[in-house]
């Protein structure tokens, strides 16, 4: 007995948006109705032959950021926590 129903379903004019060039197109895609893409065929290097960069920050970069901010917040909760403590001992 064959099961019903376990095709995924498919969108025949699914909308895909380029978030690098704002490029619209419509597809077939299994995933959803509106896709954002990063790099479509406009604006990729291979296709259009000039180099854009997208406005993207990778991974290690936001986690440097991100580790870096939390050391600076850190930093300053320890000079303030310092600063408690000479008071602390100034006012004995």
């Amino acid at each position: 007995m064959p099961k019903k129903d376990i095709q995924p379903k498919y969108f025949e004019e699914a909308k895909f948006i380029c978030t690098t060039c704002a490029n619209e197109f419509i597809c077939g895609t299994t995933k959803r109705e509106e896709m954002r893409i990063d790099v479509c065929s406009n604006c990729h290097p291979f296709f259009s032959g000039a180099q854009n960069f997208a406005n993207t920050t990778g991974r290690v970069e936001q986690f440097k950021s991100k580790f870096a901010r939390k050391e600076a917040i850190n930093a300053t909760a320890q000079k303030n926590s310092e600063d408690q403590k000479s008071k602390n001992k100034e006012n004995k």
